[in-house]
């Protein structure tokens, strides 16, 4: 049983976004968008495009300090100095190739408190356009019933690291929540019904995004033969049916 109370670290998180604000405003262009989609409370599930280790900084900088969020324990494209912010927020560590069994059930526990939960379906950061979904976004929305809010990111994986000069035109875009989502079968009927949860929860994500960043979700012939070079989760594989 998980044993997270929310909010917690209100004080540290709120002095990290006001650091991380600081930040993308005087090293970059920064543009918000749809921010008044953000809800006043959960249960929420807060989602992203993972195409740089900078897309934790940008959902952090939009979300409240109270919100919880999955991060790799052992991330392949972080630089050092990054990864002390995860460590001062208090973000919840998952290992890749695992059903990650704790975390899914302190992010539960979290939504329960009608709280707030970071997630990148994608599980990972290695190509720059949509890829599709891992399990577990799918799975934790379905269990809890929390609506889910879709944000674009685009410009970060250019804009580190920040510099005054030659600044970088980042934007955020918030869509409008929706759901709550279900599944309702099991086996391999529940795996397919998760499956094009997870395909609806990357839809409304690439929907933020230029075309030439949607994937397979792209109007361009070339963008969704590109997307499908980069779809194969590069991990060992995890199964998801006994989380």
């Amino acid at each position: 049983m998980s044993d997270i109370k929310v909010p917690r670290r209100l004080f540290i998180r709120s002095v990290l976004k006001g650091v991380i604000s600081i930040a993308l405003h005087t090293f970059s262009e920064l543009e918000v968008i749809g921010a008044e989609n953000i809800p006043d409370e959960g249960p929420l599930i807060v989602t992203g495009n993972h195409f740089s280790f900078a897309d934790s900084i940008a959902m952090l900088h939009v979300a409240p300090p109270s919100i919880e969020m999955f991060t790799g324990a052992n991330p392949a494209f972080t630089p050092g100095w990054a990864k002390l912010l995860p460590s001062l927020w208090g973000v919840l560590y998952v290992y890749r190739g695992t059903g990650s069994r704790k975390a899914i059930r302190d992010a539960e526990n979290v939504l329960r408190q009608r709280g707030f939960f970071g997630i990148f379906p994608e599980g990972g950061a290695w190509a720059e356009m949509i890829r599709p979904a891992r399990p577990g976004a799918a799975y934790l929305a379905s269990r809890t019933k929390a609506r889910i809010l879709p944000v674009g990111f685009t410009g970060f994986r250019s804009a580190f690291p920040l510099r005054l000069k030659n600044q970088s035109k980042i934007t955020i875009r918030i869509g409008k929540p929706y759901g709550p989502l279900q599944v309702t079968g099991r086996g391999r009927e529940r795996r397919r019904q998760l499956d094009e949860l997870g395909e609806r929860i990357m839809k409304e994500i690439a929907l933020l995004l230029p075309d030439h960043l949607r994937g397979k979700f792209s109007s361009d012939p070339a963008v969704r033969e590109k997307a499908r070079e980069v779809a194969d989760y590069p991990w060992e594989m995890a199964s998801w049916d006994e989380v």
